[in-house]
């Protein structure tokens, strides 16, 4: 968890927009239980990068709480705060259950984020007489973290889409196109505003840079094939365990790996700039997710190098602590 907070402060220094965090639970290799706390010992730490989270998971909460908590990170770090959210409910049944909830509640994120959003309006009709204190009167961009489903409800309701490469390139500028089309401005928002996630690895070499990947891939095969996710690992011990892996792990393994963009920084610069050309995003939410964290400060290091005199959308910086 320091190290996270330390991590903020270096990135900060390298000329990031944003550092996020994310939300698990029961995940060994991500501290990332508790959001809202996390980015407020992060904001303390760091003075101008603005801080978010990627995102908390709003089936897994109510929306008062989560009002309160957001309203108390404005007010102690006022122009500084994103609220990053998205419709995730926990891996497992038995995460679902400790946290009160089921598969369905998904389902409900549209009216559970036009509540969350009423409450920092004042607006009082999902619960008369209740004022979420002291988030009623403030004004924190909100994010929806998304799949395609997840982009209309973020076009509906005026917020800025969070959306990634998971589903192949085609499905993003689909539901990226849909999004823009079914905008309608807000409050937050006064038009559609894309940040585009995206896994990036930047090293000495593009071998280099894609050890940096395998332990993430391997933790998600690994996750898929057995129910439960494992501490990361180091590249090497991902390597040997390549030869041996069962035909579906390798699959899960290879699908982790794809749509990423690693190599060196000549390598990774006109990937970027081919990627918001052809998304046309307004900001790039970059995630790298490894076992050796100076591999990965080095990463956003020569990233920050390699696109800072890019045209075009700035950089957010990671939104999974590790």
């Amino acid at each position: 968890m320091q190290e996270t907070v330390r991590f903020a402060q270096e990135v900060e220094e390298l000329g990031y927009r944003r550092f996020w965090v994310s939300e698990h639970h029961s995940v060994p290799g991500v501290a990332g239980s508790a959001p809202t706390v996390l980015a407020a010992a992060v904001a303390a730490a760091t003075r101008r990068i603005r801080v978010g989270t990627g995102g908390v998971m709003l089936p897994n909460h109510r929306p008062l709480v989560v009002a309160e908590q957001f309203g108390v990170l404005e007010s102690l770090f006022p122009g500084r705060i994103d609220m990053g959210l998205g419709r995730s409910v926990g891996f497992t049944d038995g995460i679902r259950r400790a946290l009160g909830t089921d598969k369905d509640a998904a389902e409900d994120f549209g009216a559970q984020l036009a509540e969350l959003i009423g409450y920092f309006a004042g607006d009082q009709t999902a619960h008369p007489q209740v004022h979420a204190r002291p988030a009623e009167g403030l004004s924190v961009p909100a994010f929806v973290l998304a799949t395609g489903a997840g982009a209309e409800i973020a076009a509906e309701a005026g917020l800025a889409l969070v959306i990634g490469d998971v589903r192949g390139r085609d499905a993003l500028l689909r539901a990226i196109e849909r999004y823009r089309e079914g905008f309608r401005p807000s409050p937050l928002w006064e038009r559609p505003y894309v940040v585009v996630s995206a896994t990036v690895a930047v090293a000495a070499t593009t071998e280099e840079a894609r050890r940096l990947l395998l332990p993430e891939a391997w933790a998600m095969a690994y996750s898929r094939t057995r129910g439960v996710f494992p501490p990361l690992e180091p590249a090497e011990a991902v390597l040997a365990r390549e030869a041996a892996m069962t035909a579906k792990e390798r699959e899960f393994y290879e699908a982790a790996q794809r749509g990423q963009i690693h190599g060196t920084e000549s390598d990774v610069r006109p990937a970027v700039a081919e990627l918001l050309a052809a998304t046309g995003a307004d900001e790039l939410l970059v995630t790298t997710s490894t076992y050796d964290r100076a591999a990965q400060l080095d990463s956003y290091r020569r990233l920050a190098a390699a696109v800072g005199g890019l045209d075009g959308a700035p950089v957010t910086a990671p939104g999974r602590p590790a």
